[in-house]
């Protein structure tokens, strides 16, 4: 068994590593598609165009980058365990007014560094899975949102459909590693992300854990033949 300190500081090297052509491996491996989920995620905090919102596990800020491209007048705190990443994000940042509304924080989401009921959303991008303590990390989200404030985690998820499953199983286990380990030159970080999805846990045991951290209304819309799913909660 890995210990979360473990977990933490080898998910914290991995990113590291293959920070520089993350955003670039992501386009490439998901045929664009990353870009419609994160616009579909986006789009569920249409009520809170004006207020602060939480970017949680934000790395490389393109979750960022959509919040605050869909509403002018909303502020996101970016936060992110891997400087590397946020370093990454921030030298890519169009010119343009979302500069001075993005505010990369180098942090933990176990501990997230903001006081309680201070935002209106909190979004989590392909970052719940990398927690070494999902249930403490849930809390921090609710903790830090405000009464009636809405939590949107986008994560990856195994598809059921007994066509779709066989060819994205192999997608993801022989073809995925080898094409991102020639291009980032680290093909033990896309095993590690193969392996999380893996181990990661059934919808209904997220949703019942959502529950446990006090989160009501949950909810959960799968993207992509299941490839992704939306898991919803609000405070």
């Amino acid at each position: 068994m890995v210990l979360p300190e473990e977990k933490k500081k080898f998910v914290r090297d991995k990113f590291a590593s293959i920070s520089g052509r993350y955003d670039l491996l992501n386009s490439l491996l998901s045929f664009q598609i990353d870009r419609y989920w994160r616009w579909r995620t986006t789009r569920l905090l249409s009520l809170f165009p004006d207020g602060p919102v939480l970017d949680l596990c934000a790395g490389t800020l393109p979750l960022s980058l959509e919040l605050t491209r869909q509403a002018k007048g909303r502020q996101v705190l970016a936060v992110d365990f891997c400087e590397d990443m946020l370093h990454s994000g921030v030298k890519s940042l169009p010119h343009d007014d979302r500069q001075a509304r993005i505010f990369p924080v180098c942090g933990d989401g176990e501990e997230i560094p903001a006081p309680a009921n201070t935002f209106w959303g909190c979004t989590v991008a392909f970052g719940v899975r990398n927690l070494s303590r999902t249930q403490q990390g849930l809390g921090e989200m609710y903790r830090v949102l405000r009464p009636g404030g809405k939590l949107l985690i986008l994560e990856f998820s195994r598809p059921s459909n007994p066509i779709v499953k066989p060819l994205y199983n192999f997608y993801l286990n022989k073809v995925l590693p080898k094409v991102a380990g020639v291009v980032s030159g680290d093909k033990e970080a896309y095993e590690y992300l193969a392996n999380s999805i893996a181990a990661f846990y059934e919808p209904a045991e997220l949703l019942a854990m959502l529950r446990t951290a006090g989160f009501s209304a949950t909810a959960r819309k799968p993207l992509t033949f299941g490839i992704v799913t939306i898991y919803i909660g609000i405070k």
